[in-house]
């Protein structure tokens, strides 16, 4: 296998006409002859080039609707063959089989048309035979043929074809080839996408492909001792943190993506509402509330604990402006992620030069469907995101006293935080902002006892008569599987409860709520996340 080969002729047939006549002209310069299809060759010619039809070559037309045109022993001979192997050198000769030493692909955009609606018909046409064909041909005979499928790479062929007298090197086409293999497979697996999901609405196919394109290598993983890198979705595909814009600080780290998604994906809950602000610490909220402005809600967010609060990642559901801007940074932030901020808002982020400012766009929709992924020994679980949203009409009363109004705004509030917080959660709310959060226990009784000792603190700490879980509602994301965590919650100062129900002790917490005075809610609707 050669280390220099050189190029002196060329097969070109692309989608992209980006930077085409330009490499048809530097392809010219060095005497390549150039062999094309349709439009590739209709473009080459525009620019004053010498093409030679593909059809000629072949000896065929173009048929079908040009569904054939390159599937044919005079090209992929000329792509396959080994150049220095006598049978191969024979078979070449007696068919009259010239060789062809680069192929410049790109295909059909099958995404694209997807992506705008096109319908059924249209797609099917854009999925694409004859480029994929020759992309793996040329792949595979990289050790004598040169193969680009993305405009990316011209500037680096044409940089290697005036190197060294128009030939390339054994280490450039095996790069290239690699990147084409990869091209290849992204494409098949974005047409089986589309077939399970988009053309015949399968949940979980039999093989579920994916494909990703690595974004930036960070610093570290999880600990310092792990390796992580970010991988970005190819094809249609929803935005969120992965897609936001960094408008200033440091690189972001593994745990940094993390906790901004969880941030994201809790604030978005509340992207219909007035201004809403969340601050997460390690994944887990440690504030929520809304306010009549984002300044507002900040602080009422982080009097629920300002100890957690520093350090964390805050994120909001309006963009910024000077106030809160200058609210957030009285303490140590390390993210902060909104739709926009204005230019004030910037200045003020811009004194804190570490600090990581994203902004989003518009910010994803709770209800939305798709697809979570978790990593086991082995294997994936697959499943469904939550996406399980409630109304006041989707919630059954079950005490003899019913709540009232502002009891249902918060139980409603306090559910839709509680939904995000990690298993076993408990979360207390009042006046729509959360008053105490016990996340992650092994029972719920503790996750009742933790939250309601962080509001003492919270309440201690600000010099508060009482702690704001008196007269609060309470959430609970599963049932109570005893009264004991329902006993937990009245003695803190709750008022309400909301829960899903469904355990065999129902009819005990029921009665302990009403020998309380409690109004409790019944959700149907269990929001468990480890």
């Amino acid at each position: 296998m050669p280390d220099r080969v050189k190029v002196k002729r060329a097969l070109l047939s692309v989608s992209d006409k980006t930077g085409l006549a330009e490499l048809g002209r530097t392809l010219a310069r060095h005497g390549v002859e150039l062999v094309s299809t349709g439009g590739t060759a209709r473009t080459l010619r525009e620019a004053g080039l010498d093409v030679r039809d593909v059809s000629e070559l072949t000896g065929f037309p173009e048929m079908m609707d040009g569904r054939v045109k390159t599937l044919h022993p005079m090209v992929h001979g000329g792509l396959l063959a080994v150049r220095d192997e006598p049978e191969h050198a024979a078979a070449m000769a007696a068919h009259g089989i010239g060789a062809i030493d680069l192929v410049v692909v790109n295909l059909y955009p099958f995404a694209a048309t997807v992506a705008r609606g096109a319908g059924r018909d249209e797609i099917i046409e854009n999925i694409d035979i004859g480029g994929p064909s020759m992309v793996r041909s040329a792949a595979k005979n990289h050790g004598y043929v040169t193969i680009v499928t993305d405009p990316a790479d011209y500037g680096s062929l044409v940089a290697a074809l005036d190197e060294d007298d128009a030939t390339t090197s054994l280490a450039f086409r095996k790069a290239l080839a690699a990147k084409a293999f990869a091209a290849t497979a992204v494409y098949d697996s974005m047409i089986a996408q589309w077939f399970a999901f988009g053309d015949q609405g399968q949940l979980f196919p039999d093989v579920l492909p994916l494909t990703m394109a690595r974004g930036p290598a960070l610093r570290y993983g999880e600990n310092p001792h792990q390796k992580a890198a970010l991988y970005l979705p190819l094809g249609p595909h929803g935005r969120g943190i992965a897609q936001a814009e960094q408008v200033q600080g440091k690189e972001l780290s593994y745990n940094n993506y993390n906790d901004a998604d969880a941030a994201l994906d809790l604030v978005s809950e509340f992207r219909e509402d007035g201004p809403a602000c969340v601050i997460v610490k390690h994944a887990n909220p440690c504030g929520v509330a809304t306010g009549g402005t984002l300044v507002e809600a900040y602080g009422r967010a982080l009097r629920c604990d300002t100890v957690s609060a520093f350090g964390g990642i805050v994120a909001v559901n309006r963009p910024l402006d000077a106030e809160a801007a200058e609210a957030i940074t009285d303490i140590f932030t390390e993210v902060v992620i909104a739709p926009d901020a204005d230019e004030a808002a910037r200045a003020v982020f811009a004194k804190k030069k570490n600090l990581r400012l994203l902004l989003t766009g518009a910010l994803p929709d709770p209800a939305r469907p798709g697809l979570g992924l978790k990593t086991i020994a082995g294997g994936y679980l697959v499943q469904t995101r939550d996406n399980g949203r409630l109304s006041a009409e989707d919630v059954r009363v079950v005490t003899r006293r019913a709540p009232s109004a502002t009891e249902l705004a918060d139980c409603l509030f306090a559910w839709t935080v509680a939904k995000h917080v990690k298993s076993n959660a408990i979360v207390y709310a009042r006046d729509r902002s959360t008053a105490g959060i016990g996340a992650g226990q092994m029972n719920r009784l503790e996750s009742a006892r933790i939250a309601a000792w962080k509001a003492r603190d919270a309440a201690d700490r600000a010099g508060w008569p009482e702690p704001r879980t008196v007269g609060s509602a309470v959430a609970s994301d599963a049932f109570f599987p005893f009264a004991d965590g329902l006993l937990a919650a009245v003695e803190a100062g709750a008022t309400a409860v909301i829960q899903p129900g469904g355990s065999v002790r129902d009819e005990e917490v029921i009665a302990a709520a009403d020998a309380a005075g409690l109004a409790m809610l019944f959700t149907g609707m269990r929001h468990f996340r480890h």
